[in-house]
């Protein structure tokens, strides 16, 4: 069949962000599909695209031309830049390419990528250029009536680009396409150029240009109702070779030149083998294999050494070292051993923490010998052929932890050992998401928010697998019902799945760093990040490699931050401590983990962990080792049968030949590892062969299963083994190989638990503020660290301007213990840089008063409103008990801290010398009653430091038998089934039900934490105008242990004022002055009569104070004792 006449020259991939709507793919797909024999991808000024779309377009047999829209810079100040297309012609011409979209981005400070017509000219070869159409630079010259203008820019183009060049012709009905058609024509004749037709290609179909319509809206923050705005016209499609040969019926040569021009075009995207840079620290005369070798006997020496290991035991050692190189040799890598071991070894000589490893990698002896892992694989029985297997060629690959806080110092140092030009991050592409898309799509249709936002709440929200809006509206009848009632909804929902799944914006890799033995630019098309200094690949991480790249991770983990801060916190305890050589046997840290008391530890913190941890009760490094690998969905099935074991339950192993593999995990397998080990000691395979076993069955492919079954067989035959035997534990293993976990990696991280639970365990004060520390932005999780130190018994003491840094810190007490002092940074709306500077202001030397505070602090530094919400923390009682009065002195401090800066910046001091400061006269009158100052406390932190409004309801807690938080685990173990629970209202979530209803999870606290009840619609409907946040509730519950986890759900909810006033509470008030009875009268009067007993202890001059029981009963509640204090004359209240 023959093909199509016409060749698309001018398409936008999806990778022009928020531009072009169709993926790679499609694109090829369409190409195909029209019999077209090739296709080109001309995205704006970038490539990203190029290598997916080449293999797509090999796939589909359709001839890739690689291109790109290039933006040429006008002079002039914010002009627009002009598109023209760079098509790569030869090997040369796509390098240039190459060059050009890496300048767009890597020059200029101008908003849009761009570059010169010098630098186009000067990296011209190899490379054929389309001027633009009418919106390119020759088009908007002959549009300006600037034709001489135009003439000479031609030409200049034509020097640089001989028998390169040619006139493009668009025809989408544009004006501006009519007026300038003529003065093409008269060009092309002029400077004998042929003419290219071309439709700029942004979307698949014409029905998809109102959704296309949408997507420029989004990009740029605009609605589809404005006129003023970018648009495309609905031509601006994929269309036929047959329609675009109808289109240009009277320019046909116009058509002919794109195929003409598509086989001038030899040049692709292709893949190459790794190539790795030569480590600087390869030693002098020596290679790199020399050097690696040298390198890890030393290591190991050193290691041996440190473990004591003597004599014979270190036979096996040095046996495996010698496989280990001889493979790693043999492989080619040697090179990437020594670059790893090169930034790693920096990164522990500068102090900064690393990780002991990650993933298979732990198993590599060489690895351990280099300082690149920590722990050592022959105490672990960690196998190298899981890592690097001579019998599958792939890079090895290195998961590096490094201290998030310190990890762009090694990438730093990387930069600086190979060059900047050879270092680059790698990028990566933000999609349009389900719920994102409807909610963009209903802003640029102008519908109200909560008519959208209805829609997309009922779209679940699952980050580790997203759902799409069509399997949403499938599995919803609600939308189902919304798109068939409401064509604004219906429109609303076409559009967003139209444009769902596009690309968004570009951003870079977490963790991901390329080093390329050359400048990078001659490898792979660059991209900035204006918020990185790093190079940025322009293609992704899967794309990437494939050019020949090698990736090596620099992970930044939080948890090593917090080991770090907290063995800062130990020094100034006095304590001094290696985390690295900590014992891994102490039973005090073993005790802890098993009551799964595991805040703040690494991967135990969770409820599921926990839950497991106390079934299980770890007392060894190897239960630790088997948690992390089996608390996974499918393995867990198996931990009560390990528990079970563990405490003595009698098990057997399928065979007794591979009882010594499966005693470590009580007859379990639950490791990759152990499937390998069992291969090799019923079949004889290679563990390098067993590696491949593991592998094929876990992507369970049949055929491979098969092959992998018959050399199992025959191996196991020759052994001795029965073929029912060798069958039933074929079987075994293809089963547990499926969820298997890898035993290098939760071996690695079963150390980083065991170190932060150590820590716990051991120095809890230092730990538990080094995790506030690194939680100081996150209210929530430092409310719940304060909970957790109160219940350890460990003070959190408030903010103080005198005694808390910027951040949290331990703080030495009278009796000699340890306390938490809470940070000026964490408290809300305040900065962590104000607060930085404020402390510099203080030095070592305590304000002794408002005054002084406001003649030393820096009033550029500060606000009004920064020091009123320090004042509603509590910060300044050091200097003030009474923060209502320094609250309303705000004003006035800030203006006395201006005044003074301004005499000592002019040399001036004022008319009444220097010596002392200005008294800054403060607002007399009462401090905040009690409940209005918590509030301010708990809106200024987050939650009440100081004291807590349930305090107030002591007596009342006692007679409505509430059990307190701390409580509630231990009584719902003992079976308690029903409980009284009281608390203020903080964190709601709420969701809608698959019946439609509504539940909801509500956060409680009182004086010992914090704790989630469950509410469904009936409740919730009940109680809803009781739920503002702070407002004090008592919650009838049922309590549920679902496993090891606690479920608190509630059958009744009342106000606790109206439950304590009904439960008879009752006040002593303590008067001095006889004028204080009117007052109180007329407030028992206001309250009413009810349960409560009310005592007077008036003053009589006698040591003893008579006491006077008030007639009948009153409405006694905490508002009521609130409102009693602030009565002139009242000296004391108390519950009574």
């Amino acid at each position: 069949m023959p093909h199509a006449d016409f060749v698309h020259l001018r398409v936008h991939s999806a990778y022009s962000l928020s531009e072009g709507a169709i993926k790679p793919d499609k694109l090829a797909a369409l190409a195909a599909a029209d019999n077209m024999p090739a296709v080109a991808i001309t995205d704006s000024s970038n490539m990203f695209g190029t290598l997916e779309f080449t293999q797509y377009c090999t796939k589909s047999g359709v001839q890739p031309i690689i291109g790109c829209q290039l933006a040429l810079t006008r002079p002039g100040f914010n002009l627009p830049p002009d598109p023209v297309v760079a098509l790569a012609q030869t090997e040369a011409g796509y390098a240039n390419l190459q060059k050009l979209s890496s300048l767009s981005f890597l020059t200029g400070d101008a908003v849009k990528p761009q570059i010169t017509r010098e630098q186009l000219c000067e990296f011209s070869e190899g490379l054929f250029l389309l001027t633009g159409g009418a919106l390119g630079p020759i088009g908007r010259l002959l549009a300006e009536g600037q034709i001489e203008e135009a003439r000479a820019y031609l030409a200049a183009l034509q020097a640089a680009f001989p028998d390169r060049l040619a006139i493009e012709i668009q025809r989408h009905g544009e004006p501006v396409e009519q007026a300038t058609e003529p003065g093409f024509l008269l060009l092309a004749e002029e400077f004998a150029l042929p003419l290219v037709a071309t439709n700029e290609c942004f979307f698949a179909k014409r029905e998809m240009y109102e959704a296309h319509d949408a997507l420029l809206c989004i990009a740029e923050g605009r609605v589809l109702a404005e006129k003023d705005r970018r648009r495309v016209t609905p031509e601006h499609w994929f269309k036929p070779a047959a329609m675009m040969r109808e289109l240009f019926a009277d320019l046909p040569d116009a058509c002919d030149n794109t195929l003409a021009i598509a086989q001038s075009c030899t040049v692709m995207t292709s893949t190459r083998k790794p190539l790795l840079p030569r480590c600087p620290k390869v030693r002098e005369g020596a290679t790199e294999e020399e050097t690696l070798r040298a390198m890890s006997e030393e290591g190991l020496r050193a290691r041996l050494d440190f473990e004591n290991i003597e004599g014979d035991a270190q036979k096996d050692y040095w046996d495996r070292l010698e496989f280990e190189l001889t493979i790693i040799v043999q492989m080619g890598f040697p090179g990437y051993f020594l670059i790893v071991a090169d930034f790693i070894q920096w990164a522990k000589d500068h102090q900064i923490p690393v990780g002991p490893g990650r993933g298979s990698g732990a198993g590599s002896l060489v690895a351990w010998a280099l300082r690149i892992t920590d722990l050592n694989p022959l105490r672990y029985a960690l196998l190298f052929e899981r890592f690097l297997n001579p019998e599958r060629v792939s890079m090895p690959d290195f998961d590096i932890d490094f201290c998030q806080e310190r990890r762009d110092e090694v990438i730093k140092y990387v930069v600086r050992e190979y060059g900047a030009d050879q270092v680059a991050q790698i990028i990566t592409f933000g999609k349009l998401q389900a719920r994102a898309a409807v909610r963009d799509v209903g802003r640029v249709l102008g519908l109200p928010y909560g008519q959208v936002n209805k829609v997309a709440e009922l779209i679940p929200n699952n980050p580790a697998k997203p759902v799409t809006l069509k399997e949403a509206i499938e599995g919803e009848p609600k939308l189902q019902d919304m798109r068939d009632s409401d064509e604004a909804l219906a429109r609303l929902m076409e559009i967003a799945q139209q444009i769902e799944g596009l690309y968004r914006h570009a951003s870079t890799h977490a963790a991901g760093v390329v080093i390329g033995d050359r400048e990078l630019v001659k490898l792979v098309p660059l991209y900035k990040d204006p918020r990185s200094d790093l190079l940025v690949t322009q293609y992704s991480m899967k794309y990437v490699e494939q050019v020949g790249l090698v990736k090596f991770d620099f992970l930044g983990l939080t948890t090593l931050t917090i080991i770090d801060r907290c063995l800062n916190f130990m020094r100034q305890q006095g304590v001094e401590l290696d985390i690295s050589k900590i014992p891994l046997d102490d039973k005090k840290t073993y005790d802890m983990i098993s009551r799964a008391d595991t805040a703040g530890v690494f991967t135990f913190e969770t409820a599921a962990f926990r839950g497991a941890l106390a079934q299980m009760r770890p007392d060894r490094f190897e239960d630790l080792v088997a948690i992390q690998a089996l608390n996974r969905p499918g393995p867990m099935a198996n931990i009560p049968d390990y528990c079970d074991r563990k405490r003595g339950a009698p098990w057997e192993a399928p065979d007794p030949s591979i009882h010594h593999i499966l005693a470590e995990t009580n007859g379990i397998i639950v490791y990759q590892e152990q499937v390998m080990q069992i291969a090799q000691a019923m079949a004889g395979y290679t563990l390098a062969g067993a590696d491949l076993l593991r592998r094929a069955m876990g992507k369970k492919i049949r055929a491979e299963m098969d092959t992998q079954r018959e050399i199992f067989l025959k191996g196991a035959t020759e052994k001795g083994f029965t073929p029912e035997k060798a069958n039933e534990i074929f079987d075994l293993m293809a089963k547990f190989a499926d969820y298997g976990f890898n035993k290098s990696h939760a071996a690695a991280y079963a150390l980083v638990s065991y170190q932060t639970a150590y820590l716990r365990a051991n120095h809890p004060v230092a730990f538990i503020a080094a995790c506030m520390s690194l939680s100081i932005a996150n209210t929530e999780k430092v409310a719940l660290l304060r909970a957790d130190a109160m219940k350890n018994g460990i003070k959190v003491l408030p903010p103080d301007v005198n005694k808390s840094g910027p951040d949290f810190q331990v703080e030495l007490q009278e009796d000699g213990s340890y306390a938490i002092r809470f940070a000026l940074g964490a408290i809300k709306r305040i900065g962590m840089g104000a607060m930085e500077e404020l402390v510099k202001a203080r030095g070592d030397k305590p304000f002794k008063s408002i005054d002084d505070f406001a003649a030393r602090i820096d009033p550029k530094t500060l606000t009004r409103a920064q020091l009123e919400i320090l004042a509603k923390a509590g910060a300044f009682e050091c200097l003030d008990q009474n923060r209502q009065r320094i609250f309303g002195a705000a004003e006035m401090i800030m203006r006395t801290a201006q005044t003074g800066a301004a005499e000592r910046e002019s040399g001036q001091i004022g008319l009444f010398g220097g010596g002392e400061p200005e008294k800054i006269r403060l607002p007399q009158g009462p401090d905040w009653p009690e409940s209005e100052r918590l509030a301010f406390e708990a809106e200024a932190i987050g939650f009440h430091i100081s004291a807590h409004p349930l305090d107030m309801y002591a007596q009342a807690l006692k007679r409505l038998d509430v059990t307190p938080s701390g409580h509630i685990q231990r009584k719902a173990e003992s079976g308690t089934a029903r409980l009284k629970l009281a608390g203020t209202v903080g964190a709601k979530k709420e969701r809608i039900t698959r019946t439609g209803s509504r539940m909801m999870w509500l956060t409680l606290s009182d004086m010992q934490g914090s704790f989630e009840v469950t509410l469904f619609s009936d409740v919730l409907n009940r109680s809803r105008e009781m739920l503002d946040e702070g407002t004090a509730l008592l919650v009838s519950a049922e309590a549920k242990l679902d496993g090891e986890s606690l479920r608190l759900t509630a059958n009744d909810i009342q106000l606790l004022d109206n439950a304590a006033r009904d439960a008879g509470a009752g006040l002593k008030i303590w008067l001095d002055r006889e004028d204080a009875v009117p007052s109180l009268k007329a407030l028992l009067e206001r309250e009413g009569r009810g349960k409560g007993q009310v005592i007077l202890l008036p003053k009589t001059g006698t040591p003893a104070r008579p006491e006077l029981r008030l007639p009948g009963g009153f409405n006694v509640s905490p508002r009521l004792a609130q409102a009693v204090k602030l009565v002139p004359g009242v000296e004391l209240v108390e519950d009574a």
